[in-house]
């Protein structure tokens, strides 16, 4: 019998994948993988009208975002991961000596979440938490979220919990499709004094590949901490 995800919304198939970042190979459960627009596309249209736990599908952006932490010197930093869903960066990150908080609104998602880090051997601290009832007041090195910009309307919330959980020197580091509402955020950062700066990554093999940018954000000079 094929294992399954039960939600409210209906039983859904756990599938598993197998990706390589950083000299190893990491096992990483989900209810699908979206790589291509084509692909998120179909997935949109068939998820119209369920349940179905989107914050379980393996997206494009947490894989760049897993390469983009694996590029990077983290060990020992404090790192809060926002919208976690499948997981995959922070157990990158918690692998390489990190220590990680993952959070997500979803049950589902963060039951996937504990399963990939049980599975690939990593310890992480999992949190239910909501941009919109945030109650964390800890300081992180880094902040980091996959595609996590799509509404605008939580673009406040999400400044919020940067203003609060970033550290003095921390850098905000946010995995996107080049969503047109994502960039209305990261200008208004920029616009307000922030440094920004991007890594592009391609995923996917199938042609045409899914660009993915994975944008760094620290405090400029002058922006002071709440």
């Amino acid at each position: 019998m094929a294992d399954v995800l039960e939600t409210t919304g209906g039983d859904f198939p756990i599938e598993e994948v197998e990706l390589g970042i950083a000299n190893r190979t990491w096992t990483i459960r989900h209810v699908g993988s979206v790589i291509s627009a084509e692909e998120e596309a179909q997935y949109l249209r068939s998820a119209h009208g369920t349940k179905r736990p989107y914050g379980a599908v393996l997206w494009p952006s947490a894989i760049a975002l897993a390469h983009e932490i694996a590029s990077r010197e983290i060990a020992g930093k404090r790192i809060l991961e926002l919208g976690a869903g499948t997981g995959f960066p922070g157990i990158v990150a918690a692998s390489l000596g990190a220590h990680v908080v993952q959070t997500d609104r979803q049950r589902v998602a963060m039951h996937v979440c504990r399963q990939n880090a049980e599975r690939n051997r990593v310890t992480i601290d999992h949190r239910l938490a909501d941009w919109t009832q945030w109650e964390d007041t800890d300081r992180y090195d880094v902040i980091m979220g996959s595609d996590i910009l799509y509404a605008e309307e939580l673009h406040g919330r999400l400044r919020n919990i940067f203003d609060t959980n970033l550290g003095a020197a921390g850098t905000v580091l946010i995995a996107d499709p080049f969503r047109e509402a994502s960039l209305l955020l990261l200008r208004a950062m920029e616009a307000d004094g922030w440094r920004v700066s991007l890594d592009k990554w391609t995923v996917g093999v199938a042609p045409p590949p899914r660009p993915v940018g994975v944008y760094a954000l620290t405090r400029a000079a002058g922006i002071g901490i709440p």
